[in-house]
């Protein structure tokens, strides 16, 4: 009897070590959805996570982009990061966080428009509404580099639950033109580009200092893997390659102007890049 019971403890050891040795890893994305959705959209991708690395992953979802970046600003504590650059180089510089992994593909932003509001370019829709998901989201940020002049100017509508919700609003006449990221615009071709904002680095996957390296390197390598279609379908991505801290340097600056932004203490704020009036890199239809 003894000799079982030993038997029964080592068993039930060697299952609570089991157990232990796989942690919780929060994510945090941009809340390019509502919460219910997010949790659906990047189930696959979380499940895939836990999957490759042992580890169990959990979506750390936010409301609306005020809400994400009143708690960036806050430091509020999650282990792994999926954003774009201006966020990635923020983390990166005010937090601590490694890029890990990036979209293979560079971002871009594209304004869309109907037929009848397109033919003048961005300077045809001052007065008009546009669809965009709010500061400081990138797209955001983005249309306004195009229209600097405070009395000519679009009405940015951002009660779009997603990008995608914004396209839909042109359809259902609620707007004339909506920002979206170029991975979305590429599906409505019955849509005008009206303009195309310049490139940046994909979409980065980082993760924050207390992550182990060991597990760093776990996810860095299953990200480097993915090939499923419907993993990465549903995130807007095609593939991932590695990614350094220096691919985001630089494009803080995107968030110069952004209410409660400031610069890391002891170093100067980043340095806005001129846009001339001509803006090189932008891609316009028509007059604008």
């Amino acid at each position: 009897m003894n000799k079982i019971t030993a038997l029964a403890g080592i068993v039930a050891s060697l299952v609570l070590a089991g157990t232990a040795s796989a942690a919780d890893y929060t994510v945090t994305v941009e809340p390019n959805y509502p919460p219910a959705q997010a949790l659906e959209v990047y189930k696959p991708l979380m499940d895939y996570l836990s999957k490759a690395t042992g580890q169990h992953f959990i979506l750390k979802p936010s409301a609306n982009y005020h809400v994400y970046w009143r708690d960036m600003r806050a430091a509020v504590p999650v282990d792994f990061a999926f954003e774009e650059a201006h966020f990635t180089d923020f983390r990166i510089n005010h937090q601590r966080f490694t890029p890990l992994v990036r979209v293979q593909d560079a971002t871009k932003y594209v304004l869309l428009a109907d037929s009848a509001s397109a033919n003048d370019g961005t300077h045809g829709l001052i007065g008009l509404r546009i669809a965009c998901m709010s500061a400081p989201s990138m797209g955001y940020l983005l249309l306004g580099e195009w229209y600097k002049n405070p009395i000519a100017q679009p009405e940015v509508v951002s009660t779009a639950a997603s990008w995608k919700d914004g396209v839909e609003m042109v359809f259902a006449t609620e707007s004339e033109g909506a920002m979206v990221p170029s991975y979305i615009a590429s599906t409505y071709p019955n849509l005008v580009p009206v303009a195309t904002s310049r490139e940046f680095v994909g979409r980065a996957f980082s993760a924050g200092p207390t992550v182990p390296l060991e597990v760093r390197q776990k996810v860095a390598a299953a990200m480097l893997k993915l090939r499923s279609p419907d993993v990465l379908g549903e995130i807007g991505a095609t593939a991932f390659v590695p990614a350094v801290a220096a691919d985001y340097a630089g494009n803080e600056r995107l968030l110069r102007d952004v209410f409660g932004y400031q610069p890391v203490r002891g170093r100067a704020g980043p340095t806005a890049a001129p846009v001339p009036d001509d803006q090189p890199g932008l891609t316009v239809k028509g007059g604008g």
